[in-house]
């Protein structure tokens, strides 16, 4: 069909402009793949490289050794594994901001869930069991986050999003978890600049304005989730953004 200026494309325009809209969705989508990947390889590392002394440190979880905080990784990679074969018939719901509950009072360590996972974490006995565990299940994750349809919509915690969403909204877990791990281990390697980058992009998002420019990443996201008392310094730099912080994810 001949071209008509303002109305129709032909149809080799039409296809260009189908492949170009094509191509920009997987180059989205592989950026949000290479930050979940890249933090979730950077924790997993992290994890690989703790000595037997590091399993019985505090994490910087409230109530929970850095042990228990990799067990709950665990359940986090189970819960990957679950959702990418999880389809949804219906539209979205949220996106990879709304994704995240905003909580009114920050984790005691005696919600009755949070209070299992010391318990479960001390049946594996041994770090090296939980170590296993927490290696196969995590490099499941990984390869399935690698094979999943980037438009698909699944479901989970009862909303429905893309899997790009979703894997955008894991980026923020696996950095601020990274943080967690390594509150008490000095000498452990930090998430990687670009995924505390995008975290705390996210984070930003979710307050709804920008954390000074002052905050490192890092100080971003600790002081913003509450894991860290901010300064009376960066009180003052955050002006009005302090009033609303912590954001208590859940």
């Amino acid at each position: 069909m001949p071209a008509i200026p303002g109305t129709y494309l032909s149809e080799g325009a039409g296809r260009r402009v189908a492949a170009c809209v094509r191509l920009s969705a997987v180059w989205h989508y592989r950026a949000e793949v290479d930050l979940f990947s890249r933090s979730w390889t950077a924790l997993r590392a992290a994890v690989d490289e703790l000595s037997d002394q590091d399993w019985e440190r505090p994490s910087g979880c409230t109530g929970w050794l850095v042990r228990d905080l990799v067990c709950h990784l665990v359940i986090d990679a189970q819960d990957v594994l679950i959702t990418l074969v999880t389809p949804a018939e219906a539209e979205p719901t949220v996106d990879a901001v709304t994704y995240w509950d905003l909580l009114a009072e920050p984790p005691t360590g005696e919600d009755p869930l949070d209070a299992l996972i010391p318990r479960l974490a001390a049946a594996y006995g041994e770090p090296r069991w939980l170590k296993f565990h927490f290696d196969d299940v995590g490099a499941a994750a990984g390869r399935a986050a690698v094979l999943a349809d980037p438009g698909a919509w699944v479901s989970t915690r009862g909303e429905v999003l893309t899997v790009g969403d979703y894997l955008s909204a894991y980026v923020l877990e696996w950095t601020l978890h990274h943080l967690d791990l390594i509150a008490h281990l000095p000498a452990a390697a930090g998430p990687p600049a670009e995924t505390l980058a995008a975290a705390r992009a996210s984070l930003e998002k979710i307050a709804g304005a920008p954390f000074p420019a002052s905050l490192s990443d890092t100080d971003t996201l600790l002081v913003g989730t509450g894991r860290r008392t901010p300064t009376a310094a960066e009180t003052a730099a955050l002006g009005e953004l302090a009033a609303k912080i912590p954001l208590v994810l859940g």
